[in-house]
């Protein structure tokens, strides 16, 4: 799945458009058009490709959601200094105003996958397909709106909740509905997804990426975990992923070599590829920005190389020593060299440059063709999120529970990381460890800030922050403002506390 051919915007409103009395009561056979569409297998499969494409624009994945980690502190903008990067460094800062343009790429980004999604829904399940093709791709489309919500309700918590195809005589302007509700509808998706979706194993060739089994229950165990109201669950649906079989990778750099994507390990990536023949900066785009972005600036190690999402060093030191990770994550003076050349400090202002998602001349042979993916959920993570779920049920020790217990799921990650093992914290302190091997295990993968602001209503975050020097955060910062534009053109929609 490594190169779609999706279908453009203009198919989107084609569909969504209602044809009517025409002169001749007849649709056009030349066009795509509601009364022509979703008759073939491939019309049903051409459209749930399309609804997969949104997560691969710079709104969502391709820069919005790896930004978060410089919200988090792992790090900063660092790129051309000044004004580069303004509206990530505001969101850093917390002095986010309802008019940054991150915070409305955030929240445009995942419309129009929950439009696309919902015209699947809307029109598979009447198809005269076969039975197997109809499911996965409404599994598929379950999935992906699921997730597309799943960014949305954790960064604005109430949205509209819009589950059938908008069009005119639609209500064009939908208020905000309680987060539970939304919560509600990811979980029921997700379900629905697990129930539809087949193993990963059973994909091959230009599907292997797709939306799996495994995937959706995966999901679904980091949607329990957001809510902390139901920790067996968290338990049970890990437990499913392992018997699906997912598994560490012995080298943890293999999850970010595009040599040996979609791996034992992943559970969902977003896809991306080189030389697609579309615009680096549009839409449509296909590579990846992200060792355009974070290759060290000056460097000439990468194309492109513009220095962004530079390591602090509070992040760098809180690696334990002997900790293979640092390497695969982390550009220092010093450290293993890159393709043959040796890094220098003074690439970056923090002395520090990212390194996982850097990508070689010989790969990348120009700044806009990185084919590189990017990890949206990992084995390793199923296993921190188990640690976790395990010591909150009071699980920690082995003579409670040899098999299973929240030290031996933990010590997995940390075996691969070259790291000692942990044995006889009380649940506290286990959970603080837990927390940060979630840290230093998935660096830069879009994940820690949903970590901060989860745990005791935020207040983990708010006092995490406050401790490396960011003194503007608070409570209000929790949740991004509702973009102002948006309250412009739609009047219905509140504004969150404090803005």
């Amino acid at each position: 799945m490594k190169l779609i051919k999706y279908f453009t915007f203009a198919f989107i409103v084609a569909i969504l458009t209602s044809c009517g009395e025409d002169f001749l009561n007849k649709a056009p056979e030349d066009t795509i058009n509601t009364a022509n569409f979703f008759q073939t297998e491939a019309d049903a499969i051409g459209a749930v490709n399309g609804a997969y494409q949104p997560m691969q624009w710079p709104k969502l994945y391709n820069m919005r959601m790896w930004t978060t980690d410089i919200m988090a502190g792992n790090s900063i903008v660092g790129a051309g200094g000044g004004t580069d990067g303004i509206e990530t460094q505001d969101e850093a800062n917390f002095v986010t105003a309802t008019d940054n343009q991150g915070v409305l790429d955030l929240w445009r980004g995942p419309w129009p996958g929950i439009l696309r999604c919902n015209i699947i829904l809307k029109n598979v399940p009447g198809m005269n397909i076969k039975e197997s093709v109809k499911n996965r791709v409404l599994g598929e489309a379950y999935f992906l709106r699921a997730n597309y919500y799943f960014i949305l309700v954790r960064f604005f918590g109430d949205v509209p909740l819009v589950i059938e195809p908008t069009d005119p005589s639609s209500d064009l302007r939908p208020a905000r509905v309680p987060k539970a509700d939304v919560y509600t509808l990811i979980i029921s998706d997700l379900n629905n997804a697990i129930n539809l979706l087949p193993q990963r194993e059973e994909y091959s060739g230009s599907d292997v990426g797709r939306a799996s089994k495994g995937a959706a229950a995966g999901t679904l165990a980091k949607v329990y975990l957001t809510l902390g109201n139901n920790w067996q669950k968290v338990v049970d649906l890990c437990n499913q992923v392992k018997s699906l079989g997912y598994a560490l990778n012995t080298n943890y750099a293999d999850n970010f070599d595009c040599n040996k994507e979609n791996g034992v390990e992943s559970l969902f990536e977003i896809q991306y590829v080189s030389n697609a023949g579309y615009n680096f900066w549009s839409n449509e785009n296909q590579a990846s920005w992200l060792s355009t972005f974070t290759g060290p600036r000056g460097s000439n190690m990468v194309n492109g190389g513009w220095g962004w999402n530079q390591p602090t060093q509070e992040f760098v030191s809180s690696y334990e020593s002997g900790d293979k990770r640092k390497d695969a994550t982390v550009f220092y003076m010093g450290c293993p060299k890159f393709d043959g050349m040796d890094y220098d400090k003074a690439y970056s202002t923090t002395g520090y440059n990212l390194r996982k998602f850097v990508v070689n001349k010989t790969i990348a042979t120009s700044y806009d063709n990185s084919p590189l993916n990017f990890p949206v959920l990992r084995y390793s993570d199923i296993l921190l999120m188990k640690a976790e779920a395990l010591n909150e049920l009071g699980n920690s020790t082995e003579a409670q529970l040899p098999a299973a217990n929240a030290n031996a799921t933990l010590n997995k990650v940390r075996a691969r990381a070259g790291l000692t093992e942990v044995t006889g914290l009380s649940q506290s302190v286990l959970r603080e460890k837990i927390l940060h091997e979630r840290r230093m295990e998935l660096a830069f993968e879009g994940q820690r800030w949903f970590d901060l602001i989860r745990i005791n209503g935020g207040q983990y975050g708010i006092d995490f922050l406050k401790s490396i020097g960011k003194s503007n955060m608070n409570s209000k910062y929790l949740l991004f403002p509702i973009p102002q534009k948006e309250r412009d053109a739609n009047p219905n929609l509140s504004q969150n506390t404090g803005y």
